[in-house]
């Protein structure tokens, strides 16, 4: 007799990522235009639900282990929403009976139906209230907020766009209440707007909008620890509040994201802009004394979230280390490397690639506890065929070689958000935007232009002498990849984190002693980072030339790690697999954006091509384009 867990669809559709239920596999089908991603329908005896397996499990699929009767154990999962429509990801299974008859006579669960109406029904509910559903200034409920801290559901609505905070009016003396003795009469409620170091008593009610996690420091006075947290209050003010030491245990465990709260008897001193980005000058640091109380009533005015959104095009202009908020449409998700810091400890990081209207493309790489939670839930989406909407809170920016983006600690991250902002763009990627052809302003950027897609022919590096004034040309070549040289693909690389990017240089094994060694940082350690260091021969139809692949071109090319390639080559020793990773990208067609400058090898002088961004041809979005030069020629 097989025992189901019962009621496990409705429990893991709930958000229960603990549950590790057994289920029995109904139907298992084959994504569309993929070779290695399945679909299954798993049952507990009553209901059934859409699942994704994760790549790493079709092999059992293939294999014959797991099929239409299977009893598994899911081990590890998600629930994401894909399409409008609830769908649970496993990562990872254990097949506990190969074949079993169909248990129960199992009905879809009521949780895999179109949320669409769920959105309708919110915004009637705002329009009833007369919140307007147009415009930037609207104001609705994000369907998901992700953030680096625990996050509470909340109905109510974020205020999108600049607030002008209005000036602020002192509160009525007393009168007729009889004699109060100085400091006995309650705080008045006041805007963070009119926060100043002079005033005497005062409160604030406000939202909390984001919460870091507590940072453990060392200088001169002894070792210590802080957190601080965002506050928004019904007039769209903010400010930073920071807690230090026994502080931190008094409030750390009271402040939720998404709640209101009272909060009075802090002091005020200016901000500090290095660390805060809150259009504030000012920011409260909480005392023994201080007062942080829940409000006793759920404000509906205070916004749930506030956004300033910058378009993409708008970020290649903004100065470096600037904060912005931004929203696009994710295309494409790398996977998840492990960097080791300066400071010896290991973090995540992973780069994704999104675009918006203004037919601009951005990296933005996520770190740490990001790239496992949404990272990989995006990921998951992406690889499943579905491009989802990311709307970011707090984003670093960043101009090494073009511009880029990255989290901080108090980044937050919105998943297919449900705002006019995000319905805009979803409405322009299904009707178009999805074929339209973007510029990429990260890394494959020229310096000092805004030019990053000079179209040539491989014979025009050599006609045109490209490579050979005082700055490098970047130029955009679609070409074959014919031919990858295998024997030395990679370089083993320190793995140390310099400022806000790894160090990279080759290290060297310390003989019988197990570590690696890093000249240029001069520290040892117990494990090395592997990078990509490919010879690509690429061919267009007037010639073919090498080009070399680094880190991240070489990922999106392969669509492995480095570290993974080279551990299925020399550790697991697989050289089937091995052969099908570098075989499944020959004689694809891929844009690749180059870098290419002449440098001294010797006393020889040779010209460097390198692949800065490398994404295979999209027959519309190329199509459109070679309609738009002959366009262009014509007129």
């Amino acid at each position: 007799m097989v025992n189901l867990t019962p009621k496990a669809i409705e429990s893991v559709m709930s958000g229960d990522l603990n549950l590790k239920p057994v289920v029995q596999v109904m139907e298992i089908k084959l994504i569309a235009n993929s070779k290695d991603r399945y679909r299954i329908l798993v049952s507990d005896g009553v209901s059934t639900q859409q699942a994704l397996l994760a790549t790493q499990l079709g092999d059992r699929v293939r294999a014959g282990n797991l099929r239409r009767g299977s009893v598994v154990q899911l081990i590890e999962y998600i629930c994401s929403t894909v399409q409008n429509r609830k769908i649970i990801v496993v990562l990872n299974l254990e097949i506990i009976i190969t074949e079993w008859e169909i248990i129960g006579n199992p009905k879809p669960c009521p949780g895999a139906e179109s949320i669409s109406q769920k959105t309708t029904d919110n915004e009637n509910v705002m329009q009833s209230k007369g919140v307007s559903l147009n415009g930037s200034s609207s104001s609705v409920p994000p369907s998901r907020v992700r953030t680096n801290s625990r996050m509470n559901n909340s109905n109510n609505t974020p205020n999108f766009g600049p607030v002008v905070q209005p000036s602020y009016k002192p509160p009525p003396s007393y009168k007729s209440h009889g004699a109060i003795t100085k400091n006995e009469a309650p705080a008045q409620i006041i805007p963070i707007a009119a926060l100043n170091p002079y005033q005497g008593r005062w409160a604030i009610k406000a939202r909390v909008t984001a919460k870091s996690e507590i940072r453990r420091y060392n200088n001169a006075r002894g070792d210590g620890k802080v957190f601080s947290f965002d506050l928004l209050d019904s007039d769209g003010g903010e400010i930073r509040a920071t807690c230090f030491n026994a502080v931190v245990d008094r409030f750390f465990k009271v402040v939720e994201v998404g709640r209101v709260y009272l909060i009075s008897k802090g002091s005020l001193k200016p901000a500090q802009k290095n660390f805060n980005h809150l259009k504030n000058e000012w920011e409260i640091f909480l005392e023994a004394t201080s007062m942080v109380e829940p409000s006793p009533d759920e404000d509906t005015s205070i916004p749930q979230q506030q956004f300033d959104f910058r378009s993409i095009d708008e970020i290649q202009n903004v100065e470096n280390n600037s904060i912005v908020d931004v929203i696009g449409i994710v295309v494409s998700v790398n996977p998840s490397v492990t960097i080791l810091r300066k400071n010896g400890l290991e973090t995540q990081r992973r780069i994704l690639n999104m675009k918006d209207i203004s037919s601009r493309s951005v990296e933005l790489t996520l770190w740490g506890e990001f790239c496992n939670r949404e990272g990989l839930e995006l990921q998951q989406m992406v690889d499943s065929g579905f491009s989802p909407v990311l709307a970011l809170k707090a984003g670093r920016v960043n101009d090494f070689s073009g511009k880029s983006i990255g989290t901080i600690s108090s980044t937050q991250l919105f998943i297919n958000p449900e705002f006019p902002e995000a319905r805009r763009l979803r409405d322009w990627f299904d009707t178009g935007g999805k074929d339209a052809a973007t510029h990429s302003i990260s890394r494959d950027v020229a310096p000092g232009t805004k030019q990053n897609e000079i179209r040539k022919w491989v014979s025009q590096i050599k006609e045109d002498g490209l490579g050979r004034s005082d700055k490098p040309d970047w130029i955009t070549v679609k070409a074959t990849i014919t031919f990858i040289k295998t024997d030395n693909f990679c370089y083993t690389a320190c793995p140390l984190t310099i400022g806000d990017r790894q160090c990279g240089k080759k290290v060297t094994r310390l003989d019988g002693r197990g570590k690696w060694r890093c000249d240029r940082c001069d520290k040892e350690f117990e494990d090395c980072d592997y990078r990509y260091l490919l010879q690509i021969q690429v061919q267009d139809h007037t010639g073919l030339t090498w080009v070399t692949a680094f880190q991240e071109s070489g990922e999106e090319i392969l669509g492995c790690s480095a570290k993974d390639l080279y551990f299925l080559k020399y550790e697991e020793q697989d050289e089937v697999r091995f052969g099908e990773i570098i075989c499944r990208s020959l004689f694809e067609q891929y844009l690749l954006r180059l870098k290419v400058k002449e440098e001294m090898f010797g006393d020889e002088q040779r010209l460097k091509i390198t692949v800065v961004k490398a994404e295979k041809v999209d027959p519309s979005a190329e199509s459109r384009y070679l309609l738009d030069q002959i366009t262009k020629i014509m007129c």
